[in-house]
């Protein structure tokens, strides 16, 4: 029998799959067909999720495991930070260490297990890099320049500025008032620049950010290959970074900021040196399902989800509690 994990960080829900463990493991084209079978939010196991999470050795010497991020619409992201939190966290209690790294499709990358949020929440630090403003590297076009750093973009919508940013996931992140926070503009912009267009040929992910307080942020996200999620964690990431440099008033920069989302909140930090740029990304970990099934199971073009033994665990009561009571104080 093969264990997977159904997992989840701030609500961003994923199927986590350790392939070192299989003795015949998927192909990329079984990978992406598994991947779109168990994430259907109708045909789905349990309910769907946002996409599925891959481990893998890592040839890298000095990473324990490496991460694919399969997208709910069976493309392959770049990264995933609420996913290499769960990722992290299962590769501390496999290996039964603290520190260590993972590699990803564009870096090796820092993850640390942190002391429990609240009782019983596991908290992982995860490294958010490396990050570009290089329209080469999100990519972008046909929006006057290399970068767009806190420009107006009236094409997207008037009066509002925007900056894409990489990391490595393209963003495209403003910063907006409640009211823009609750219409339809993030529905229609996500919608309409994750179709064919002549912006972000291959994408984006777009976010909108309602500055709380010196400290605190609430961030909003259409994901490129999920849609609308509870939760981002590059987003999130990146959202921190764009407050970070555009209202210095604040000095953001290396302090700890409270990110708050749909799915609960997570925490950053912001770090420059050189001009260059990466985030901690510290959230939960949490683990609500363990799943046994047969190997041969996920080699079948359709899954019989009958046959798939689901254990339900008491982390996601608790992380819900936590992040009840948290709000409430």
């Amino acid at each position: 029998m093969v264990k997977l994990q159904k997992v989840h960080g701030s609500q961003n829900k994923f199927f986590l799959l350790d392939q070192t463990e299989l003795k015949y493991p998927l192909t990329n084209k079984e990978l992406i067909n598994l991947a779109q079978k168990l994430t259907n939010p109708k045909l789905g196991l349990l309910n769907g999720a946002d996409g599925l999470l891959v481990v893998d050795n890592s040839d890298h010497p000095d990473a324990i495991g490496r991460m694919q991020v399969i997208n709910a619409d069976g493309s392959f992201a770049a990264m995933c930070g609420n996913g290499l939190r769960t990722v992290g966290r299962y590769l501390a209690e496999k290996y039964q260490v603290k520190e260590f790294k993972v590699a990803t499709p564009q870096a090796d990358l820092q993850v640390s297990c942190q002391p429990d949020w609240g009782n019983g929440v596991k908290t992982i630090s995860v490294e958010i890099s490396p990050v570009s403003f290089e329209d080469h590297d999100l990519p972008f076009t046909n929006l006057g320049g290399h970068q767009l750093i806190n420009q107006k973009v009236p094409v997207f919508a008037p009066n509002l500025k925007f900056t894409a940013v990489a990391v490595p996931n393209p963003h495209l992140i403003s910063i907006v008032t409640p009211e823009i926070l609750k219409s339809n503009l993030l529905a229609e912009l996500g919608t309409k620049l994750n179709r064919p267009n002549p912006y972000f040929p291959d994408g984006v992910n777009v976010s909108l950010v309602q500055i709380i307080n010196s400290d605190r942020l609430f961030v909003k996200t259409f994901e490129r290959g999920v849609g609308f999620t509870n939760a981002c964690g590059t987003g999130m990431s990146a959202a921190s970074l764009v407050f970070a440099l555009t209202n210095l008033q604040a000095a953001a920069f290396d302090k700890l900021l409270t990110i708050m989302n749909p799915g609960g909140f997570v925490q950053t930090r912001v770090h420059q040196k050189d001009h260059h740029y990466w985030i901690e990304l510290i959230g939960n970990a949490t683990v609500t399902h363990q799943i046994k099934v047969a190997e041969a199971e996920l080699h079948q073009s359709n899954p019989n989800f009958s046959n798939f033994r689901v254990e339900l665990t008491n982390e996601d009561m608790i992380y819900h509690n936590f992040i009840k009571n948290s709000l409430n104080n």
